[in-house]
């Protein structure tokens, strides 16, 4: 029981993370009042550098928390965070803002990586692609719950009032892990290589680097279909399409996503989750701006990539023993990731302008294919002992 217990801890912190993103999501229209003279290009950097932290440190988190041990450095992520929206709720000028949301990508960055290094070695082994799937949810579940509760609390106390909400969830949850996490190990002695060995190492390792290569295609494709999609859905069914893709996601990672991880390997599942979103693609394409048929097609590929989005965190204790493997594992998902993430809405953007649906179908089932291609590969070099 205190292992639930506490993997749920680690998952609401998770939640506190995904908000340092929402809040400014709902807040953006404040925003952009807040800081009249401010470009598109510089409001959108407000919400942006948050992952351009993530983009640049990501493995080296990963390093850096395998020395300084899970527990220090997620307290500090999670204080450091509450102390950053405590700050933003006072009204700050724009250099000042941008300083504050850099350090709130480290804080991050940190939570992110050591979230699913701590859930992989609590969890027990028949509960541990449950509990590594429910950690991957973080994002939507916040998402979901700032859509209903943000807006009454804006209207009732401004963006102060979510800034100081946000400060006290964090600020709550520092105290929660500092009281229930058990202690950090001993760190590791002897010479450590330089950062750039260091993050050659991670890469060119077949087991550490597998769950993050195959993320990327995941995060490079996800994000970009909840922003282009919905748009061009007639308006009869587009709040359907906005709400749906990513709550099916949720609901088929943690249901038949779980089940399929207690009876084959992550990496399979991974790769049956692209191979099932490429159908889906093809009646997206088929049917784009056609109602129901866009509609189906856009569930049926949200609902594919989120098993795949489960899959991959499960893929790290998987494919890694130790914590110090997960932990650089965790790193370079999280540096993947943000790279998928700032690439993807833009190409297949631009393919949709230039090239139509099937433009954007076509470079969707490409990266689909690489997503399986790359776990294809590593599982060669682990079968070699690479």
């Amino acid at each position: 029981m205190r292992a639930v217990v506490t993997v749920l801890a680690i998952w609401a912190a998770g939640l506190g993370a995904a908000a340092q993103f929402g809040k400014i999501s709902v807040l953006f229209g404040a925003l952009a009042d807040q800081y009249a003279g401010a470009s598109p290009v510089a409001l959108g950097l407000i919400v942006s550098i948050v992952g351009i932290v993530g983009l640049v440190f990501g493995t080296t988190a990963g390093l850096f928390v395998a020395r300084i041990g899970p527990r220090r450095a997620i307290v500090a992520a999670l204080a450091m965070g509450a102390l950053m929206s405590a700050l933003q709720s006072l009204g700050l000028s724009y250099p000042v803002m941008i300083a504050s949301r850099v350090i709130e990508g480290v804080s991050h960055l940190a939570i992110v990586v050591v979230g699913p290094t701590l859930i992989a070695g609590l969890a027990a082994e028949r509960f541990r692609g449950l509990a590594m799937t429910l950690w991957s949810s973080f994002f939507g579940v916040t998402y979901a719950v700032l859509a209903l509760a943000a807006p009454p609390l804006r209207d009732a106390y401004g963006a102060a009032g979510i800034y100081l909400a946000h400060a006290g969830w964090m600020a709550g949850m520092a105290l929660c892990l500092a009281l229930i996490l058990p202690r950090d190990p001993a760190a590791p002695r002897g010479a450590q290589s330089g950062v750039l060995a260091q993050h050659a190492a991670i890469y060119a390792s077949p087991r550490v680097s597998a769950p993050a290569l195959g993320f990327f295609c995941y995060t490079f494709l996800y994000v970009a279909l909840l922003t282009l999609v919905p748009p061009d859905v007639p308006v009869a069914q587009r709040a359907l399409a906005a709400a749906g893709m990513p709550l099916i996601s949720i609901a088929l990672s943690l249901t038949l996503g779980v089940w399929l991880l207690g009876r084959v390997s992550a990496v399979r599942v991974v790769q049956g989750g692209y191979l099932a979103a490429v159908p889906g693609i093809v009646v997206l394409a088929l049917f784009w701006g056609q109602g129901a048929g866009m509609v189906l097609g856009a569930l049926w590929v949200a609902a594919a990539l989120g098993i795949v989005q489960g899959a991959s965190f499960a893929a790290i204790p998987e494919l890694n023993a130790t914590s110090t493997a997960r932990a650089q594992a965790a790193g370079a998902i999280a540096q993947l990731g943000n790279l998928g993430t700032t690439t993807g809405t833009p190409v297949l953007a631009a393919l949709l302008t230039g090239a139509g649906p099937w433009g954007l179908a076509l470079v969707a089932t490409l990266a689909c294919a690489l997503g399986i291609g790359l776990h294809v590969v590593q599982a060669r070099r682990r079968g070699r002992g690479a």
